[in-house]
C-alpha cells in the first residue's frame, strides 16, 4: 500500500504517509510485540499518538499515516514522545504539501 509513500523517522517512530482521497488525515498503527513487549506499553503509545494526532489534525493535509514504533519508544518519557510526534507532524505537513505541489506541475 505504501510503495509510493513518504517516510518520517527518528529514534522513537517511523511514520509512513501518502496522500489519500478522503479529504482528511487518517491514522493507523503498527506497534509490534517485538518492539514493545507489554500490552500496557503498546496501549500507552497508541494513546499518546492518538492524542497528539487529534491536536494536529487541522494542520495536516489529507494523508494516510501509519505509525511504527521503534525500540527506544518503550523507555521514553511522555514529553519526549510528544516532542518527537510534534516534529513528525510538522515534517509531514510540509513534506506532503511539497509532494502534492510537485505532482501538479
Amino acid at each position: 500500500m505504501f510503495e509510493h509513500g513518504q517516510r518520517s523517522a527518528d529514534r522513537y517512530f517511523t511514520i509512513l504517509y501518502q496522500p489519500n482521497t478522503a479529504h482528511h488525515p487518517r491514522l493507523g498503527f503498527a506497534i509490534s510485540k517485538q518492539k514493545v513487549r507489554l500490552a500496557v506499553g503498546r496501549n500507552r503509545l497508541r494513546r499518546l499518538i492518538r492524542e497528539s494526532f487529534r491536536h494536529r489534525v487541522p494542520g495536516l493535509p489529507a494523508v494516510d499515516l501509519v505509525v511504527l514504533a521503534r525500540d527506544a519508544a518503550t523507555a521514553a518519557a511522555n514529553p519526549e514522545i510528544a516532542g518527537s510526534l510534534d516534529q513528525h507532524w510538522v515534517r509531514i505537513a510540509t513534506g506532503a504539501k511539497q509532494a502534492t505541489g510537485n505532482s501538479r506541475t
